[in-house]
């Protein structure tokens, strides 16, 4: 998949603008839950391990793995290149910490479980959108 024209941009709110605007800077931003150090996504305003009140935005290396993943051949919004590749990935700092996202820099059927990936950013307006890519060349 190629850059879209016109991504459905999310609502930019004080909970989630670390995540969508981290990327100006490059880093794919979570909150973290300062009494227990979990990383919460989706942002709210608990911690659901300890119910600690107490989180803030933190950087993630941007290293994940593929963990399920799909290729959609349907052009759902004008401008998508099909077929491209969705994935959820779970990034390397935390079990369970994912993202549904879209894989790109590979063919889609080359997206596989396992597949080692990083991050790299979209920007659209003024919202960075994660996207990832092959951390190494996918095996044929």
């Amino acid at each position: 998949m190629t850059a879209r024209s016109a991504r459905p941009l999310p609502e930019i709110t004080p909970s989630n603008e670390h995540f969508w605007r981290g990327g100006k800077s490059g880093k794919l931003m979570f909150l973290r839950c300062k009494g227990c150090n979990t990383y919460v996504h989706p942002p709210a305003p608990v911690c659901p391990r300890c119910m600690g009140h107490d989180l803030a935005p933190e950087a993630v290396s941007g290293n994940a793995v593929v963990v399920a993943s799909t290729v959609n051949h349907k052009a759902w919004v004008s401008g998508d290149d099909v077929p491209y590749a969705l994935a959820l990935v779970e990034m390397v700092e935390q079990t369970g910490l994912r993202l549904t996202t879209n894989v790109v820099g590979c063919p889609p059927d080359k997206v596989t479980i396992g597949l080692p990936v990083r991050v790299r950013f979209e920007q659209q307006d003024d919202v960075w959108i994660p996207l990832f890519e092959p951390a190494s060349e996918p095996k044929a």
